[in-house]
């Protein structure tokens, strides 16, 4: 049975926890308030998404992933991980086999018919996933959690860990309470022989027009006998990164969100000069982009992502690696990538430059 550490009691109305979420009215907060907004920044953003979008939002032929069978996942050694879309994430660590943000549907959105759709399909079927030792959730946006994922996961997966209100979900959808743990920032639990702990975020939730900020968000560390590695999640730039390099840090690795940013969201995504520097603050040894390369979120082309943090993290000395959807990477020794997304993208002229220079965020 997993084992919790409440050494962080969850918050309460009104107070923060100490280094824990602060609930409000009913609503989680962010330690650093987001950009007020209302129905009029709403409008103009979504005009925007009709008047104002790259022409190179979507691929211009399809994405292939590389396939992924339960064989290379049984012959694979520990210390591995392989990225199928977006934020999800499979680790086999310790033997046992973990999920990020399970996201197999065709659209990320609560309709089948309209929405964000994938570019490529999973490296691997729903049916031929081992079986998972935990699912972890960071938040309950669409493009993270997909309800249909979930469900049909259900009967192969031990554990679900989720933030502090979205484990109701689950449970509304079915999934036994006895199979969930909902953790408030900083609050760990141990499943098997893995060690994970929720860390903040600088985000929100919600996947209806009055459900907003009800559950909370997060980010995860992620440790086994031997490797210890950051997902961050969805979040914004904020010296919450610092203060989890400096209580969980150094890490082998860190996936960390990079796409679908904009500055009318800079507060809830970062831009790719602040996924290095949010790198660099958490002590991270090797940098994998994520949150990239499957749905169209945002009005930049659908590849500026990987080529703006290759870029900075060439210039910063930073060691990068973009494993094609499906392509195994081994967490202690990761072996060299290719830029797939060039490929797939022949008859488009790279970036020869970032096309925001940005200066990275100055720290203390």
């Amino acid at each position: 049975m997993p084992t919790l550490n409440t050494d962080q009691p969850a918050a309460e109305a009104g107070q923060p926890s100490p280094g824990g979420s602060l609930l409000r009215d009913g609503r989680y907060r962010n330690a650093q308030p987001r950009r007020a907004g209302g129905l009029r920044d709403t409008l103009r953003i979504m005009l925007r998404f009709f008047t104002d979008k790259s022409p190179h939002a979507v691929p211009d032929r399809p994405i292939q992933p590389l396939p992924l069978s339960p064989a290379d996942l049984a012959a694979a050694p520990d210390n591995s991980l392989w990225r199928l879309g977006h934020s999800t994430v499979l680790f086999k660590l310790d033997g046992a086999f973990l999920l990020t943000d399970p996201v197999f549907g065709q659209r990320a959105s609560p309709f089948s018919f309209i929405g964000p759709k994938r570019f490529h399909a999973p490296p691997i079927a729903l049916d031929d996933l081992p079986p998972l030792d935990v699912v972890i959730i960071s938040h309950d946006h669409y493009d993270h959690l997909d309800r249909s994922t979930v469900i049909a996961l259900q009967q192969r997966t031990k554990l679900f860990i989720t933030p502090l209100g979205v484990g109701q979900r689950l449970q509304d959808w079915g999934i036994p309470a006895e199979k969930i743990h909902q953790l408030d920032w900083w609050q760990s639990v141990t499943a098997g022989p893995l060690y994970i702990t929720a860390t903040p975020a600088q985000h929100f939730s919600g996947r209806g027009l009055r459900d907003g900020n009800r559950t909370l968000w997060a980010s995860w560390v992620i440790g086994s006998s031997q490797s210890r590695v950051f997902f961050s999640g969805d979040s914004g730039y904020f010296d919450g990164f610092r203060q989890i390099g400096l209580h969980h840090g150094p890490f082998d690795l860190t996936l960390l969100e990079n796409g679908a940013y904009n500055e009318d969201w800079a507060d809830v995504h970062m831009h790719p000069e602040q996924t290095l520097q949010a790198h660099l603050d958490l002590r991270g040894e090797v940098l994998i982009p994520i949150h990239n390369g499957t749905f169209d979120l945002a009005l930049h082309g659908w590849t500026e992502p990987l080529e703006r943090i290759s870029t900075l993290a060439a210039r910063h000395a930073v060691s990068l690696r973009t494993p094609r959807f499906g392509e195994r990477l081994d967490i202690l020794h990761p072996a060299q990538t290719q830029p797939w997304w060039r490929q797939s993208e022949a008859s488009r002229p790279r970036l020869g430059a970032i096309a925001h220079p940005d200066p990275l965020p100055e720290t203390d």
